[in-house]
């Protein structure tokens, strides 16, 4: 009997060590779909992307003030027939360009929306954000006859509320993969080198047409020239996510994004 007994206990803590193992991986296996939940595709997220095997690249400009540097960019896009970029306009300095802004809307261009106050949004309460992104918004929609769906925030901060807010007001959130870091003004070469160097099918490049930024027209036709003699196509943003997968990156809880412009 004794025997007997020893026997069956060791089986019983065979079963409980095989117990214990298997809630633990239905904890762990558990616990992981929580965290794929919380990055799923379903959450909004910036996208700085598009999954494609095309050469197709869509160039950004953000502008937020000054008056000297838009216009040889647009003139350098015109002489080099890109018909497709995207340019992401604050209120202030569309309010006070509407000139700039409808020679924009009329080459084809497509406009953005780049905020009102250049400021964090992260920093900022859910009302002041809504705020923001709504202002733009309407002087955009009034300036240009068309209602903007995709936004750059101010120095491409934002977290987690910031971007399930845009996404309330039908909102699209865009970054870039590659930076120009022409607002550093490091050299025309550089610029070039810099964009060239980086530049990817389904690429989201960030350039900037502000008045800080003072060698970017100087640089635009050597990248644009670079580019297509690689074999790339000049894109939108709005035809890049067209019928693609895009490449997003929600942003943990804690972390913002930011990009001096």
């Amino acid at each position: 009997m004794n025997y007997f007994y020893v026997m069956n206990g060791k089986k019983v803590k065979q079963a409980l060590i095989i117990t214990v193992a298997f809630l633990f991986a239905i904890g762990i296996v558990y616990s992981e779909r929580g965290n794929v939940t919380v990055f799923s595709q379903n959450e909004p997220a910036a996208i700085y992307n598009v999954a494609t095997d095309k050469k197709v690249i869509a160039l950004t400009f953000d502008i937020s003030w000054g008056d000297k540097r838009t216009e040889p960019i647009l003139k350098v896009l015109e002489e080099k027939g890109i018909k497709q970029a995207t340019f992401f306009l604050s209120s202030p300095w569309s309010k006070t360009h509407p000139e700039v802004v409808a020679k924009i809307a009329k080459n084809g261009w497509e406009i953005g929306n780049h905020g009102h106050k250049h400021v964090n949004y992260s920093s900022l309460s859910d009302e002041e954000i809504r705020a923001q992104i709504q202002t733009s918004h309407q002087l955009l929609s009034e300036v240009t006859g068309a209602r903007p769906t995709l936004l750059r925030l101010p120095n491409g901060d934002f977290d987690k509320r910031v971007l399930r807010i845009a996404s309330e007001m039908n909102y699209t959130v865009i970054q870039w993969d590659t930076d120009s870091m022409d607002w550093k003004n490091p050299g025309v070469d550089q610029i070039v080198n810099r964009v060239v160097s980086k530049a990817h099918p389904g690429d989201i490049v960030l350039m900037h047409a502000s008045d800080s930024s003072k060698q970017t027209h100087e640089a635009l036709p050597k990248i644009i020239d670079q580019l297509r003699d690689k074999g790339y196509e000049f894109v939108s943003v709005s035809q890049l996510l067209k019928g693609t997968q895009v490449g997003n990156k929600p942003p943990v809880e804690d972390q913002t994004f930011k990009q001096i412009q």
